[in-house]
């Protein structure tokens, strides 16, 4: 079974009454912490349990040292997913507003912890359920211990250190999944220094998308990314983004593409500028 897995507004209407199915609702805003939750208490898709980027699916800031969403604690994450009744041979279906970022995330700390099949992403997200005619519920999901056992696979990260070391080799390609203002340093509405990692490439997320919010065809991803590559190795990629979620929405692309998985840098650009060593380029 591939490892990224698209799922359409209706196929997931079908599957609702499904007992192998967990879905996830994962909406969030940077500029609102509190949206998803709210969001998910006005109407959720059936079924669904909210998963919040900032209380689950991310771990604690520790200031001038970690970036601005570190990865959760593997065995507290494991065990929030039990609660949510996933199991190992769950079908989780993750969702979010419609690009698909904060899904990504969930999707990608997933397949961190082993979960490497029976994960899918809403296409389109609530955006494509709306525009589907398909209702929303107030009700709660109904309560089920899941049995998911999973553990932490280190080989899909790379953390600071190594990744500075690899700078130069030029098998390399590190992809930037934020916005080309933000990439050449012409804006930084987030983080304290504007800028990007030397050597990086602009591969800005929302570009996996079409005009209707959904993912691009396969034959234009792989196009997307053989351009990036350049010739490169895909096994030698690496994806960081501001603080380690956008990133996610890269390397599912790359996986819906065929593409092997390459490495996340988690901590990414805001975890990258806590050491004024570290090099900062602006520019394209």
């Amino acid at each position: 079974m591939p490892l990224a897995q698209l799922i359409t507004p209706q196929q997931l209407a079908e599957r609702l009454d499904s007992p192998r199915l967990v879905i996830l609702d994962c909406r969030f805003a940077l500029e609102d912490v509190d949206y998803g939750q709210r969001s998910y208490a006005e109407g959720h898709i059936a079924g669904a349990h909210f998963a919040d980027l900032e209380r689950d699916l991310s771990g604690k800031v520790v200031r001038g040292q970690t970036g601005r969403h570190p990865l959760p604690d593997p065995q507290r994450l494991i065990e929030r997913l039990r609660e949510w009744g996933v199991d190992n041979t769950s079908e989780v279906v993750l969702y979010d507003d419609g690009p698909g970022a904060f899904a990504a995330r969930a999707w990608w700390l997933l397949v961190w912890l082993g979960k490497r099949d029976g994960v899918a992403i809403l296409d389109g997200g609530l955006k494509a359920w709306h525009a589907a005619q398909l209702p929303l519920s107030l009700d709660s999901p109904p309560k089920r211990e899941g049995g998911f056992s999973g553990e932490a696979d280190t080989q899909l990260l790379i953390d600071a250190e190594e990744l500075l070391a690899e700078l130069d080799k030029p098998e390399l390609t590190l992809l930037d999944a934020r916005g080309l203002p933000r990439f050449r340093g012409e804006v930084e509405p987030i983080d304290a220094v504007a800028g990007h990692i030397p050597g990086a490439r602009c591969a800005a997320f929302t570009d996996n998308l079409g005009a209707d919010g959904r993912f691009l065809p396969v034959d234009q991803l792989k196009q997307r990314f053989a351009e990036q590559l350049a010739g490169r190795a895909p096994e030698q990629l690496i994806a960081y983004c501001g603080s380690g979620v956008t990133a996610c929405h890269n390397l599912f692309a790359l996986a819906l593409a065929g593409y092997p998985l390459g490495r996340l840098y988690a901590g990414s650009w805001s975890e990258w500028i806590n050491d004024p060593q570290r090099g900062v380029a602006t520019g394209d």
